[in-house]
């Protein structure tokens, strides 16, 4: 996300999300920096999973899909993604979260795909509702959202009856 804001006088700032997309990646620094997730992808690779289910939405590299790719990374952060695609036109989507939590769609271009999660969370869900509001209303509330930034460094993201923080 690209944030355009002014510095007000408490240290903090306010502005706004702006329409544009933008990527990063994360700072590779520290001992704080978290470790990879890879581990986890190659144990969820083909796993069965507790709960089985038949997506709504073809399987999506959500990577390349910024604006989904934002609003989830705010609703639910930490998550990692992978993405293939076969020759047979055969897309698999993988996401895993330290947590546990772990999603693999597998659906042929543009037919629903069959899901396997498991771990605490559905992390598919949260992407196919993410998905749903997008198609209900066209957009989603992330761009354009007012921003507050507190001095301590809390950012708020709101948009009519949306609304996020995170520090």
């Amino acid at each position: 996300m690209i944030v355009t804001a002014d510095k007000t006088p408490d240290g903090g700032a306010t502005g706004r999300v702006e329409w544009d997309r933008a990527g990063f990646m994360r700072t590779r620094a520290g001992d704080d920096y978290p470790n990879s997730l890879s581990a986890q992808f190659e144990a969820i690779h083909d796993a069965e999973g507790e709960r089985i289910t038949t997506g709504r939405y073809p399987v999506l590299d959500v990577r390349e899909a910024w604006d989904v790719w934002s609003m989830l990374s705010l609703t639910t952060p930490g998550i990692e993604h992978r993405y293939a695609e076969g020759e047979d036109r055969r897309r698999t989507a993988w996401m895993v979260h330290a947590d546990g939590s772990w999603a693999r769609a597998e659906g042929r271009w543009i037919d629903p795909p069959t899901v396997h999660q498991g771990g605490p969370r559905r992390l598919w869900d949260e992407l196919e509702r993410i998905r749903h509001r997008l198609n209900a209303e066209g957009g989603l509330p992330v761009y354009g959202a007012h921003v507050r930034i507190d001095p301590d460094g809390t950012t708020r993201l709101k948009r009519g009856a949306w609304s996020v923080a995170f520090a």
